[in-house]
Order: structure tokens, then C-alpha cells, then sequence
């Protein structure tokens, strides 16, 4: 049925994002809505307390305004807390609040779980290598 689409890489994550997109949507929707870039910014402070906005905004390939309406967003769902750096006044450090930190923590196993049920075709052998290669594929895109 995909003739020549079957070995083009970006048909197959297209076709692949429906199925991983819907475990999100669902699990989201248990958890009042969350967004994906919501979580993936909520997640990625969470290994990275005292991230800066403009660092967000370069893991991510936003520009600053957006990722600060997104932080804004975050901050008045009170998952998020802004400091004051206190060798540079302009800049802001971001950290999780404890209900961001719960909501994390709470999102993330559930993700695990529901991928793995989703992606039951594959071992989790072959489940961690296919987030190994998606891993390197995302680093190429930031020169390496």
C-alpha cells in the first residue's frame, strides 16, 4: 500500500506521530488539558532547575516571545516559579513548583506506560533503540 513511501523516513515518524500522539492526547486529557509543548517545557526544567528562558527557547527552536508566553501560562497554573538571578538582574532562572514537579512525575509514568501498551509490536529493547535513533536525529537538527 506505500510503495516508495515505506522506506522515506519522514512518511514513517508522520504515521508514527498518529500513534504516539494519541497516547498524549489521551493521557492530557486526564490531566486537565496539558499541552505537548506544556509538558515537554514543564519536563525539561524539571532536569534542568534553574533553566533560563532563553535556553528553553534554544532546546526548543522558539523564539524568546513565544517560549515566554508558554512560560507565562505555565507560571499562572502555578506549575512553574520564576527567581531572580542574583548576579544578573535581567535574568530569570525557572524552576517547578511542587504541583508542576507532581504533575511531571505523574505524566511521565503514565506516557511510559501507555507507550508501551501502544508500541506493544516492539520490544523494549527496540522501543529504547528507536528513542536512541529519534535522540540523534533531534541532536542533528541543533548541529550534533
Amino acid at each position: 500500500v506505500e510503495g516508495p513511501l515505506h522506506g522515506l523516513v519522514g512518511y514513517q515518524l508522520a504515521q508514527a506521530a498518529v500513534v504516539v500522539n494519541r497516547v498524549f492526547d489521551e493521557q492530557a486529557s486526564r490531566r486537565g488539558g496539558l499541552r505537548r509543548v506544556e509538558y515537554t517545557i514543564l519536563a525539561l526544567v524539571q532536569v534542568n532547575p534553574d533553566v533560563t528562558a532563553r535556553q528553553l527557547a534554544r532546546a526548543l527552536a522558539v523564539t524568546p516571545p513565544n517560549i515566554a508566553l508558554w512560560i507565562d501560562r505555565l507560571e499562572q497554573r502555578s506549575w512553574i516559579v520564576r527567581t531572580r538571578s542574583e548576579t544578573d538582574a535581567r535574568v530569570q532562572h525557572i524552576r517547578l513548583s511542587r504541583s508542576g514537579a507532581a504533575l511531571v512525575d505523574q505524566t511521565t509514568k503514565q506516557l511510559l506506560e501507555a507507550e508501551a501498551e501502544a508500541l506493544a509490536a516492539l520490544t523494549a529493547a527496540e522501543r529504547a533503540m528507536l528513542a536512541e535513533l529519534l535522540h540523534k536525529v533531534a541532536l542533528a537538527r541543533r548541529g550534533g
